[in-house]
């Protein structure tokens, strides 16, 4: 494998890193001193928790429609506008289940031979919701984001240097330092607690 091909890897398990960061772990930001090191705070330190829904005591309550519907209440008065709601997989199969609660339809097309079962798109009374799978984030949260309202803050770009050779290989040090910012805490929602 060429170098090009190694340093495309490294990059790509960079940004996996950084997506873990901001979604995979609960991270309070660190100021830092010349013995500390600084730290980014990550997407759930950065949501007020005025928009913030507690699903159960232990990570034990599942995800409910009900829940859902709270989170979405209490954005939409605080006056955001979320468009996204992240979920990890196991979630997305309780929404896909929203769909055969009694009294609701769906309609298929006898032509077409497909069977749908997944929902792509919320509607709630509160807005219109995204769907969207992410297996890096946190287990024991769902996340309802306005993405219009979220950065990625980059203190030093991606930057590579060459070290010393050893033989025929080089090798290369890749910096990068960013952190999350969110443009208005209550512009988004999390539900915590989730089995």
């Amino acid at each position: 494998m060429n170098k090009h091909d190694q340093l495309g890897k490294a990059l790509k398990e960079i940004k996996k890193d950084v997506e873990f960061a901001y979604v995979g772990a609960s991270n309070a930001a660190v100021t830092g001193n010349s013995t500390t090191a600084r730290e980014m705070a990550s997407a759930d330190q950065l949501i007020d928790s005025s928009v913030s829904v507690d699903a159960g005591a232990n990570a034990t309550d599942p995800l409910t429609e009900a829940k859902l519907n709270t989170l979405g209440q209490a954005v939409y008065e605080a006056g955001g506008n979320p468009d996204t709601l992240m979920v990890k997989p196991a979630d997305s199969l309780i929404i896909a289940g929203f769909a055969s609660s009694s009294g609701r339809n769906r309609t298929f097309n006898d032509e077409n031979k497909t069977l749908t079962a997944v929902i792509d798109l919320l509607v709630t009374p509160f807005g219109q919701y995204k769907v969207t799978l992410n297996r890096v984030q946190m287990s024991t949260h769902a996340f309802l984001l306005d993405p219009s309202m979220w950065r990625s803050a980059v203190l030093r770009p991606f930057s590579r240097t060459l070290l010393a050779r050893t033989g025929d290989s080089e090798k290369h040090f890749i910096t990068y330092e960013g952190g999350l910012m969110h443009l208005n805490p209550k512009a988004s929602g999390m539900i915590t607690g989730l089995s």
